[in-house]
């Protein structure tokens, strides 16, 4: 099964702060999930917050910081509604998170939450998966894969209309007895349009930097399946910038 590019993502990231001159003390991911990425940026000696709405996520994610003794403040939060107890120097998202929100109006809230606790000038780096990934690699396909010891099966729904995708994935999981447990999970995901993102960015009062080609240096085009934005706050004299003390 393919490995997901935790490095380039990271790398990404690094390099876009460096271009802006900043040297990040602390950090946001929304939808951290299991903290794949959260440890990546705590092992650079970076103060990271993550947020996930999933209490299994967040435990496996904790257990996880614990094993390799890594300092991580995991909040279990929904991202429309996210806390902070201050501003930070980035906030990020990645693995199409932001995808999973279906409602137009709250991703506005997420932008406008982000403007809010980003401190002056910083960056909000993101990824979602394109409407041409939906219909054109995705589509109504079934996608299997299997090694030695698990498995899956991956079912696809896209209705272009709606601007919807569902998919059904089944897990098949070798124990020690050789034995194969079955999982099931459920998604739901909504295609947004670079052009909606860029409005909603601009209504919020965030300024697009850029959208990229899947966390590479090429800039997005007709048949990106990630289209990754940077986006940076825009300094406001009504705003209060509020750091906050670890």
């Amino acid at each position: 099964m393919e490995d997901t590019p935790y490095d380039n993502w990271e790398n990404f990231i690094l390099s876009k702060l460096k271009e802006n001159n900043i040297e990040p003390k602390i950090i946001c991911d929304l939808g951290c999930g299991i903290g794949s990425m959260c440890e990546r940026f705590a092992k650079n000696n970076i103060e990271v917050i993550g947020i996930d709405n999933s209490f299994e996520m967040l435990m496996q994610a904790r257990e996880r910081a614990l094993e390799k003794e890594l300092d991580i403040l995991y909040l279990q939060q929904d991202m429309i509604s996210f806390e902070l107890y201050g501003t930070v120097d980035l906030i990020y998202s990645s693995c199409d998170s932001l995808n999973y929100i279906l409602e137009e109006d709250d991703l506005l809230k997420v932008f406008r939450l982000v403007n809010n606790y980003l401190e002056a000038g910083g960056l909000f780096i993101f990824d979602m998966n394109t409407p041409y990934k939906y219909k054109e690699i995705l589509g109504e396909q079934v996608f299997a894969e299997q090694t030695d010891t698990e498995a899956y099966i991956w079912e696809n729904f896209y209705d272009e209309e709606a601007a919807t995708n569902e998919f059904y994935v089944s897990f098949f999981i070798q124990d020690r007895d050789k034995r194969y447990t079955r999982t099931e999970e459920f998604h739901y995901q909504r295609a947004y349009t670079i052009n909606q993102i860029r409005r909603l960015l601009e209504v919020a009062g965030l300024e697009i930097i850029n959208v990229y080609d899947n966390y590479t240096s090429e800039y997005y085009n007709d048949t990106t399946t990630r289209a990754t934005f940077v986006a940076k706050e825009k300094p406001s004299p009504n705003k209060k910038y509020t750091r906050r003390d670890k």
